[in-house]
């Protein structure tokens, strides 16, 4: 048996790349929300954000995380393909 170090090293670099896109953009949606509820309390915001533009970021940034997950278990669960 033979293993292609290459491809294992390969994979990796791509695992670890994509696992932490994707928790940069799921902090950048929980930023978000917390932008959208500082807004909605009456908060004073450093960054001059709207209650809108943070709700905004928040729902795009779940959805791209959504998308990861659910194109993720489209490629382990052969019934899909």
């Amino acid at each position: 048996m033979s293993i292609d170090w290459t491809a294992l090293g390969q994979v990796t670099a791509v695992s670890i790349g994509v696992t932490v896109a994707v928790v940069v953009v799921f902090a950048l949606g929980i930023l978000g929300l917390a932008r959208f509820e500082g807004a909605r309390e009456g908060a004073r915001e450093s960054n001059g954000g709207t209650s809108a533009v943070g709700l905004a970021q928040a729902g795009l940034c779940f959805l791209a995380c959504a998308a990861v997950v659910a194109y993720g278990i489209y490629l382990i669960v052969p019934q899909f393909h």
